[in-house]
């Protein structure tokens, strides 16, 4: 009784008939991670094997769910997220995009490792054609842990995705009750359950009495508002990050384009800096048809427009988002054009 109670007064909150007994449908997505890790004892929240549990296993252990919404899962990967590749980026986008043009679906949740999660999630917020809400979700402690956090923050994965409020607000991230936009989300420590922040930028909302409460929303273009389509894509331009620091020199930018590098993403010093013999290269790089674009490994601010030499080499300013994520933006924008220009203003938009 106290569960169908709980149900009927869900779906009153979210707009459906208590007398129907409706609730939102959600769609759970399975890549492994931590979230589906297991270890050999309760214990152990570092050494374990990632990705040994299945999808059914995961909804099973968190059966509350079900009085949220009318929940499914589909197992599409089995991976530590270390080992996200682009083929299952595309693979995954591609079956978001046909779960969300589903209209019995009201929201997607993810399960993936922490390492990438970020990166996925920025890539389904610029290749997802929906407002529907996608939510990712992972855990830092593996299943069999004593205090696990997987259970609570897949079930607050999909009482966020099974929200209208979520409608609109882009792909996030929701983990330690908080709710994060993909853009502006990373990791910050290596262990902690509360590893997720936007330094800047702040959280989204947080997860209270089991539904979101927001506080501001993210500007910048974003999934139904995207110019990228991956439909008919099997494969990206290859796009290198290269790390600037002392002792910096022209070889690694040399050793990625012999590679093939399409784009190049500088991970520089301060606002965005490189060496003087890095910078050279990158310069022929970026005139030659190769986009260079500059970001920076410091934990926050934005990377603009600076030295003089730098504008006139016609490089590519990345704001705020960091070296992983400007990749990606660089990579989808690479399939529409190599002008520096034109990739400029993709990431002044996005």
């Amino acid at each position: 009784m106290k569960k169908t109670l709980l149900a009927a007064a869900f779906a009153l909150s979210l707009g459906f008939s208590a007398a129907a007994n409706a609730l939102p449908t959600v769609k759970i997505i399975a890549t492994g991670g931590t979230i589906a890790g297991a270890a050999a004892s309760a214990t152990d929240t570092t050494g374990y094997d990632a990705a040994a549990v299945g999808i059914q296993t995961l909804i099973n252990a968190v059966p509350q769910m079900k009085d949220f919404a009318e929940v499914s899962g589909e197992q599409i990967a089995k991976i530590s997220s270390n080992n996200m590749d682009t083929p299952t980026l595309l693979k995954l986008a591609k079956r978001v995009n046909e779960l969300v043009a589903d209209p019995k679906v009201d929201g997607v949740v993810i399960t993936h490792g922490t390492d990438t999660i970020e990166e996925t999630a920025y890539f389904l917020n610029l290749t997802v054609k929906s407002d529907k809400p996608v939510v990712l979700v992972g855990a830092m402690r593996p299943s069999t842990a004593i205090s696990a956090d997987g259970p609570m923050n897949l079930l607050e994965a999909v009482q966020t995705a099974a929200s209208p409020k979520m409608k609109g607000q882009g792909v996030t991230i929701v983990m330690n009750d908080q709710i994060s936009a993909a853009r502006e989300t990373t990791k910050g420590n290596t262990t902690n359950v509360a590893t997720f922040s936007a330094p800047e930028m702040g959280y989204l909302g947080y997860v209270v009495n089991n539904e979101p409460v927001l506080y501001r929303a993210t500007t910048r273009r974003h999934t139904f508002q995207s110019e990228f389509d991956i439909a008919k894509l099997d494969t990206l331009p290859r796009v290198d990050i290269v790390y600037s620091h002392i002792d910096q020199d022209e070889k690694v930018v040399e050793a990625v384009l012999k590679l093939g590098a399409k784009g190049i993403v500088s991970a520089g010093t301060g606002n965005g800096s490189v060496s003087d013999r890095a910078e050279a290269v990158l310069e022929k790089a970026n005139k030659s048809g190769t986009p260079v674009v500059l970001s920076a490994h410091v934990p926050a601010g934005g990377v603009v427009k600076s030295h003089a030499q730098y504008v006139n080499a016609g490089f590519v300013f990345a704001g705020n988002l960091n070296p992983q994520k400007a990749r990606l933006l660089l990579q989808l924008a690479l399939t529409k054009t190599n002008d520096p220009k034109e990739i400029q203003r993709i990431f002044s938009e996005y």
